[in-house]
């Protein structure tokens, strides 16, 4: 047993460290000032062991526990592999994964949002037909179970699920009938508290691959995506048009324009209240590498830097110091990336950060309650993976007798 003195000791040495550690905001590799800190951990990804099974464009969901759910997607296989049903969990405490229920349906390229009260509801995607479904259904976490619930007015492949601050849920886009037909310009309104969708309004054109993103005043920016039409010059049917959801008129209305069109961008809300876009397929199809940022007080766009390398089906997570994580990726002709970058909103600027163990797209990130960010699943470009991995962000230490000593 320790003695009372060395025990004082150890407790006021842990005090003096956690003091000193900090998570600046700034990239990994950068110093916040370079005369009064110094990098003590870089960030880093970790292996967080394999899923039940191998899956891509699935969901997955921060559960009110600190657990995810992960569930649906396709499974393994070069040519016609399974739309899967299951579904499991991922405990940051034990770094595995394990079963749980199966929904009622299989599916791909659905969406899923946590509701308020803690049940994760999932819309929509493609079946094993390869056709859009209109069906929904929600997971207890408390039960473990899944139940049905009334269909969406639309079959929807690749909507977005947003949750308003009423606790409803916008569900915009998508195509219907199958991968190739109809993009939807609807929307439409889930109420938990009766099950049941209502149509709302319509945006100026019709999208899928784009991104949803609640505002801070409530409202949901809408951008990029395809139309399925083939309209632009380009002949690639990718999109700029932004668009503006209002919950209280239950309309869209058209705003700023991006630097670009992008399809399968990514959109995060940063800890300012601005939206970084960042990359996605422009004109021709082209990989993009550039960002842009949306104020929504002045109601603009504006460019805002380019990442390391140009990519779309990446993933996006806000860290807690503030730099967004990007992961991942497919430049859009026959390469999937392992590569990794961080985004500063104070400096503006992307810088590369370690790499993902196995390359990957069409994959899933997800922050924890702890900060960190997991990895699951997507394809290595050529069938779906099992894996998933763990990253860390870098933490840095100040150095208190040179405090406030930034040029």
């Amino acid at each position: 047993m320790l003695s009372l003195g060395r025990s004082l000791f150890a407790y006021r040495a842990a005090l003096t460290l956690a003091a000193l550690l900090v998570a600046a905001p700034v990239s990994a590799g950068e110093a916040p000032c370079s005369d009064n800190s110094r990098l003590l951990r870089a960030g880093a990804f970790s292996t967080a062991g394999s899923m039940t099974s191998a899956r891509s464009l699935h969901t997955a969901t921060l559960l009110a526990n600190g657990t995810v759910l992960v569930a649906g997607g396709v499974g393994a296989g070069v040519e016609s592999p399974a739309v899967l049903s299951t579904a499991e969990i991922y405990s940051p405490a034990n770094n595995a994964f394990k079963a749980t229920a199966s929904m009622s349906k299989p599916r791909l390229a659905a969406a899923a949002v946590r509701l308020r009260d803690g049940r994760v509801l999932v819309v929509g995607g493609e079946n094993s037909l390869k056709i859009g479904v209109n069906t929904a259904e929600i997971y207890n976490p408390r039960t473990g179970r899944w139940t049905s619930t009334s269909p969406m007015n639309f079959a929807r492949i690749n909507p977005t699920a947003t949750l308003l601050k009423n606790g409803k849920v916008l569900v915009v886009g998508g195509y219907t009938v199958d991968s190739y037909c109809c993009p939807l310009a609807s929307a439409e309104i889930f109420d938990p508290t009766t099950g049941t969708f209502a149509t709302t309004g319509f945006m100026t054109a019709g999208r899928r691959n784009h991104t949803a993103t609640r505002l801070e005043d409530g409202r949901v920016l809408v951008t990029g995506g395809y139309n399925g039409l083939d309209g632009n010059i380009d002949g690639s049917g990718n999109m700029n048009a932004p668009e503006i959801y209002n919950p209280v008129t239950g309309t869209f209305d058209s705003t700023d324009g991006m630097s670009s069109a992008r399809r399968f961008p990514t959109a995060t809300m940063l800890s300012n209240g601005r939206v970084l876009i960042a990359g996605g397929y422009g004109g021709n199809n082209a990989a993009l590498a550039s960002a842009d940022t949306y104020k929504s007080r002045t109601a603009e766009f504006i460019s805002n830097g380019s990442m390391q390398t140009p990519r779309g089906r990446h993933t996006a997570a806000l860290l807690p110091n503030g730099d967004v994580l990007i992961a991942g990726g497919y430049d859009g002709v026959g390469t999937a990336f392992a590569s990794a970058e961080l985004y500063n909103p104070l400096s503006g600027r992307f810088s590369s950060t370690a790499s993902m163990a196995t390359a990957r797209w069409r994959h899933e990130a997800t922050r924890l309650l702890n900060g960190n960010v997991l990895i699951t699943g997507g394809s290595d470009g050529t069938t779906s993976v099992a894996s998933a991995e763990l990253y860390s962000a870098a933490i840095y230490i100040r150095r208190p007798d040179r405090a406030g000593r930034c040029d």
